[in-house]
């Protein structure tokens, strides 16, 4: 498989975590597994085999077995939880594990953009400033998100309550209607895709917060369906979170 990404510019940072591109190219259907990582995705798919499709794919809560058929390509957009409230504007809880159809020119993303991965990048960047200019955000959720991210998960409710100025419970009332999971929930999935690399490295001990090593056992069984020790070894390289990190 093919995999390349790019990070957003400053003005997108808060809401998109990065674009990436996806092909396979090996001649023959693959067996992949999708792992939780709280990412929000827009996917456009296309292959020798399908026409273009665009879904929003929800956040996972375990691992996920799909079979990537030969020829696929994928261009898609991984969003922040913030995404979710400005830029696609949804007004109720977009439900774990639940994919979204979305229109085959969402964005106004063209054929023409979908045969090169930077115009892609172009377009739907535009397009996403373009909704931000007219969104005021929240200083609150600003703040409790950029915490979220940038410790990978490793707060307390309450430490991210008192600095962004929110309370535990508003906190948790805005996560369940607009995520359908609990803070505390989506925090574990963070810490426990911050473990990857490590695991990928065969380091296979808690360095994410996990409070003990029977508690990151019993985590990562819970959310990738293996033992850490399995997920490091990415037998044929099924795993495809594992398998997009750049080569040793």
């Amino acid at each position: 498989m093919d995999y390349k990404a790019i990070n957003p510019g400053a003005s997108l940072s808060d809401f998109v975590e990065s674009f990436w591109m996806l092909s396979g190219n090996t001649g023959q259907d693959k067996d992949i597994v999708i792992l939780p990582d709280g990412r929000i995705d827009v996917i456009f798919s296309w292959s020798d085999r399908e026409p273009l499709h665009v879904m929003l794919m929800s956040l996972d809560l375990k691992a996920f077995y799909e079979t990537l058929p030969a020829g696929t390509m994928m261009f898609a957009v991984s969003l922040k939880l913030p995404a979710l409230e400005y830029i696609l504007d949804t007004t109720s809880s977009i439900t774990p594990e639940q994919p979204i159809p979305l229109p085959d020119d969402f964005w106004g993303v063209s054929a023409a953009d979908l045969r090169d991965f930077n115009s892609f990048v172009d377009r739907t960047s535009a397009a996403m400033l373009t909704t931000l200019q007219t969104k005021k955000i929240d200083s609150r959720k600003k703040k409790l998100f950029g915490l979220i991210y940038d410790t990978k998960g490793s707060m307390t409710v309450a430490a991210l309550a008192e600095q962004s100025c929110w309370s535990a419970r508003q906190i948790n009332r805005y996560f369940n209607e607009r995520v359908g999971i609990s803070l505390k929930e989506y925090c574990g999935i963070l810490r426990f895709r911050a473990s990857f690399l490590h695991l990928k490295e065969g380091r296979l001990f808690p360095e994410e917060n996990f409070a003990d090593q029977a508690h990151f056992i019993k985590s990562i069984k819970k959310l990738s369906g293996v033992t850490p020790k399995e997920l490091s070894k990415n037998k044929n390289d099924r795993f495809i979170q594992f398998s997009a990190m750049p080569k040793e």
